[in-house]
């Protein structure tokens, strides 16, 4: 089997596309250790098989987008840690050919998404979760242009630009999307309606909406709850900027925990989190998968019930 060969964009004109889930806890359920500052960048150095597993459990469990190991690897930070600028790319090339290699050996076809995480998840404090770095637009530009271009040089179908907290930093992302021509979808995260930093979402969403690189619009990350009001404020957000074009849009979120910096762990929710991908659907969401503590039994239900067939509120 091959790659898929045609683009996402074109598929998701027709038909919703499955995402992998959350790749640290995959690979915490493997057995691997994710302490320290590198987190999954660190098995991805030391146990690159280990990342290759993880996303051949993602592709049999029917994902049509494995999503690389590459969110939390940035120039600065892997410099800190004794990586130099060769090092450091060439983890970001391993990121993609492991996910290549994996969609490759699938027995359906399969996308690669290079993931563009935040700048807060370099900083390894949860920042993301925040957003508000004190930076300019310029300098977050400035930050992801180098990260971007190696994960293109290394042939990915597309850039996941992924938890965004910050309107300030999509809007970088999107002058350094601009100038690589490369499509990607822009996901934010989300909280209380808003993104995480406590801008509106419509202004967010209104940002990118529209840039012709831009395939999808959504969220990720958040709360299940977040989901559906969001993808209406970006779809309300894409009409306006598109007119008769109806962007794609996309959900992938958490199972509901809370990420506590101060310990490294997440707090799972009491009872826990509806999901409604049928409703997702419905609002225009065509990539649907899950992101942190959404594992492989969650993507085959997804899989084995795509989103369009009404589903049981799981």
């Amino acid at each position: 089997m091959t790659r898929a060969s045609g683009p996402l964009a074109e598929a998701l004109a027709r038909r919703t596309v499955i995402l992998d889930g959350g790749l640290g806890n995959q690979l915490a359920a493997q057995g691997c250790d994710l302490s320290g500052g590198l987190w999954t960048a660190r098995v991805l150095a030391e146990q690159p098989d280990q990342v290759a597993a993880a996303h051949t459990a993602y592709a049999r469990a029917g994902a049509q987008v494995l999503t690389t190991a590459s969110y939390q690897i940035g120039y600065e930070a892997f410099a800190a840690r004794g990586y130099d600028r060769g090092a450091t790319t060439a983890l970001l090339h391993r990121s993609v050919d492991l996910a290549a290699r994996a969609a490759e050996a699938a027995d359906h076809d399969v996308w690669v998404a290079a993931s563009v995480g935040p700048y807060g998840a370099v900083l390894a404090d949860g920042s993301e979760y925040r957003g508000r770095y004190g930076l300019t637009v310029r300098e977050l530009a400035a930050f992801h242009r180098p990260r971007v271009e190696a994960l293109l040089a290394a042939g990915p179908d597309v850039l996941a630009l992924e938890t965004v907290p910050d309107p300030d930093e999509a809007e970088a992302l999107l002058t350094v999307l601009a100038e690589t021509g490369a499509p990607a979808w822009l996901a934010y995260t989300a909280a209380g309606g808003r993104t995480r930093s406590g801008a509106p979402l419509s202004g967010a969403f209104a940002l990118a909406a529209g840039s012709p690189q831009v395939i999808a619009l959504g969220v990720n990350c958040c709360d299940p709850a977040e989901v559906l009001p969001a993808l209406r404020t970006a779809a309300a957000a894409a009409g306006a900027a598109a007119g008769a074009v109806r962007t794609p849009l996309v959900a992938y979120p958490n199972d509901g925990s809370v990420w506590e910096a101060a310990t490294a762990t997440w707090h799972a929710p009491a009872v826990p989190a509806g999901w409604s991908a049928a409703a997702w659907h419905d609002a225009g969401a065509r990539l649907i998968g899950g992101c942190c503590r959404i594992g492989p039994d969650r993507i085959a239900e997804l899989s084995a019930r795509p989103p369009g067939i009404r589903d049981r509120g799981k």
